[in-house]
């Protein structure tokens, strides 16, 4: 396998792993408000997303997703007496989600992406020009 074929997957599989971190922390973002349908109900719960690599001595390191898992810290509570989702004592558990930090990891997603997206670009020029030296 070639240098630009490697550097194709290599780039490829990180701009995957970011597609999926952006759609997670958006996913997260969307039901940050979101309780549980019944009184006491859980709500949603915060996901988060781990990388690995997966290592070939002729495909280099590519990206992967490992797991998108449940994040285990505890539900916030608040007093919200009348609500459909609140206890016997007026508490409603509301998603474990800090918008700051799902903000925070979009964006870094999102440079990200745009970083491997840009050398995915230099890829394709690279080879356009080895193809322009061939031809002349």
């Amino acid at each position: 396998m070639d240098h630009l074929s490697i550097a194709t997957r290599i780039t490829g599989s990180a701009l995957y792993a970011q597609s999926v971190r952006m759609k997670v922390a958006s996913e997260n973002l969307a039901n940050a408000e979101s309780t549980g349908h019944s009184p006491g109900a859980d709500p949603y719960a915060r996901k988060l997303i781990t990388f690995d690599t997966d290592s070939g001595q002729k495909s280099g390191s590519l990206v992967r997703v490992r797991s998108i898992d449940v994040d285990s810290k505890p539900f916030r509570v608040e007093l919200r007496p009348g609500h459909p989702a609140a206890d016997e004592k007026g508490f409603v558990k509301l998603p474990n989600v800090d918008t700051i930090i799902e903000i925070a990891d979009l964006k870094e997603a999102g440079r990200s992406y745009q970083a491997n997206l840009q050398t995915m670009r230099q890829i394709r020029e690279l080879v356009s020009m080895t193809l322009d030296l061939l031809k002349g």
